[in-house]
């Protein structure tokens, strides 16, 4: 049974870091996961993704800024978050799913169906 859960969201000020967690667990190692930025009133972006051959992807918004280790024995994804800004507040969430390719941080191919529950981050001015 899939099951992904994010934690590690918090408030901080500009320029600070931050780093979630998505503790995973499914069967699949094929699948690619990244991380889904959810601005208030605004839809859900990719911002960071990771395929199943190690291979990054990242939203031009983030690019230098964040990076997406995983710990595969640990089964926790990363999301390492530097120099934050106030427009990286909103909801982060995790996501897993087969994927044909990754693009600008996201799923080429639609957004995945499997997500976390989502943590809250807030950066203050």
């Amino acid at each position: 049974q899939l099951e992904l859960v994010e934690s590690g969201g918090g408030s901080v000020q500009a320029g600070e870091s931050l780093r979630l967690s998505c503790k995973y667990s499914y069967p699949y190692s094929s699948y690619c996961m990244g991380w889904y930025h959810q601005a208030p009133g605004k839809e859900r972006v990719g911002v960071a993704a990771l395929d199943d051959n190690g291979r990054t992807s990242y939203a031009d918004v983030v690019q230098g800024r964040f990076t997406i280790p995983k710990d595969n024995a640990a089964k926790i994804l990363y999301l390492k978050m530097d120099s934050l800004k106030p427009g990286d507040s909103g909801m982060y969430y995790c996501a897993a799913e087969w994927c044909w390719g990754l693009s600008g941080g996201a799923w080429s191919d639609g957004e995945p169906v499997n997500w976390g529950q989502g943590t809250q981050v807030t950066v203050s001015a």
